[in-house]
């Protein structure tokens, strides 16, 4: 997938998520409770762990095929990749299967042949992990920067969709968007804690 991403200060990491759909999916799933810089980097860094550990590349198939405990010490391994490694290794677990299972393995099968954003909003939150708003950011990440969601996909993402507004990583394009998102979310904070 081409795209127009800046989701970590990386630039292999970036690259990844453009070349690994299971990849992208994976970092949107992180992305909870870290940085999320932190969360889209860490896909590149499970795909160079899992080439070092096993000499596989990361892929729905390449999880499900690790027992519990070899998907934990990839997830623990220092730096960990995520604040809660064993509770995000069983769910990266679960998304892989279900991918495997409803999808043969191909992850980009889940947006490629959604009919209507509406579908996809549907498929996206129907996968373990995925809540409405984080379905609603990813289908505006596909849609925004890789061009890569169904028509109709700006209205069932909404708000996130919206094109005049930088708020969600679906707008992450350069330092200073990262900058202004964050700068948003902070925003949102303190007017929900007022």
């Amino acid at each position: 997938m081409n795209g127009d991403i800046y989701l970590t200060p990386d630039p292999d990491a970036n690259d990844y998520l453009k070349e690994n759909p299971f990849g992208l999916l994976v970092g949107m799933l992180l992305d909870q409770q870290i940085p999320m810089e932190r969360a889209f980097g860490a896909p590149y860094l499970l795909h160079t762990r899992l080439q070092q550990h096993y000499g596989k590349a990361l892929h729905p198939t390449t999880i499900v095929a690790l027992d519990e405990e070899q998907l934990i010490a990839l997830f623990s391994e220092k730096p960990a990749l995520h604040r809660f490694p064993k509770a995000m290794a069983a769910k990266c677990h679960l998304l892989a299967d279900r991918i495997v299972t409803d999808y043969h393995g191909e992850t980009a099968a889940i947006w490629e042949e959604a009919p209507s954003g509406e579908e996809l909003l549907t498929r996206l939150q129907s996968l373990n992990g995925f809540g409405a708003d984080k379905a609603k950011i990813f289908m505006a990440l596909l849609g925004k920067r890789f061009k890569a969601a169904p028509a109709g996909w700006e209205q069932a993402s909404d708000p996130f969709g919206r094109t005049n507004e930088v708020r969600s990583v679906a707008d992450a394009s350069s330092p200073e968007a990262l900058e202004q998102i964050r700068n948003f979310k902070a925003s949102m904070k303190a007017a929900a804690k007022a």
